[in-house]
């Protein structure tokens, strides 16, 4: 399974897909190419006999430093036509086991993608984010949906209001990971889980996976268009203009003059 983008690299082996994102010169940022090259790899696996169990990595020590920046002051990066809203689709439908293996950064959707992933586990060098807020942007993924869910709505306000940034244990202790590993076993840990589920019954393991999550899926997907319509609107904010700006010019955002 190949896809035409360079930077979502991909590969089949004993039943288990592996989908690495491969743009280490940005730290992994995700373009909207990649994001197009990720949702039809997945969208593709859904139906494919051939694919049992899927392994989403990063390279070099990185699993995503969030969205490259300049393809989001369009605007339009979270439309439902977006290559952005068709990624997210199509990984919170996934019918089949999703194991990540993260490493160093995992900021915003690098965070916010693992609330939708089967398993994970965090290399020890591991560092979570979700700043949204501090972009001027709102939480995205269902994350204001299924965080207050997970850790409670305390813990859940401190890390999408502040955006702080957290380590491996405590995303194992908040029950977004599943276990820490030294960094450079985190993609072994996960080639083996994701191997250990192809061999099993195919048909049982999607079936287990699907009752696993039928309690919330649909309230989910229905905050995932929610906070679209919102992140949409944010993306064209004065507030993310500033965030941007500010970020590209390596200089503290000033949110002072807004209401």
């Amino acid at each position: 399974m190949q896809t035409p983008c360079a930077e979502i690299q991909s590969q089949v082996t004993d039943r288990v897909l592996e989908i690495t994102i491969n743009r280490p010169e940005r730290k992994n940022a995700l373009t909207m190419a990649m994001y197009s090259a990720l949702a039809e790899l997945l969208n593709s696996a859904a139906g494919n006999i051939e694919v049992r169990a899927v392994v989403l990595s990063g390279t070099e020590g990185v699993f995503t430093s969030g969205n490259d920046l300049t393809d989001f002051l369009g605007g339009s990066a979270s439309s439902e036509e977006s290559p952005v809203f068709q990624f997210l689709v199509a990984l919170y439908n996934f019918p089949k086991p999703v194991v990540a293996a993260v490493n160093g950064p995992a900021v915003g959707i690098g965070t916010t993608m693992l609330l939708h992933c089967d398993m994970a586990f965090a290399g020890d060098d591991a560092v979570f984010q979700m700043p949204f807020v501090n972009l001027g942007l709102c939480p995205e993924y269902a994350s204001s949906y299924f965080l207050p869910r997970l850790m409670g709505h305390v813990k859940a306000s401190e890390l999408l209001l502040l955006g702080k940034k957290f380590g491996a244990d405590e995303a194992v202790e908040l029950g977004i990971c599943n276990a820490v590993v030294p960094a450079s076993e985190a993609l072994d840990m996960a080639r083996a889980a994701a191997g250990e589920l192809a061999k099993k019954a195919p048909e049982a393991v999607r079936l287990t996976k699907q009752l696993l999550r039928q309690g919330t899926h649909s309230a989910g997907m229905e905050v995932i268009e929610r906070e679209a319509g919102y992140f949409q609107k944010r993306l064209a904010s004065e507030e993310f203009k500033e965030a941007a700006t500010a970020f590209m010019e390596k200089r503290p955002a000033d949110f002072s003059r807004f209401e």
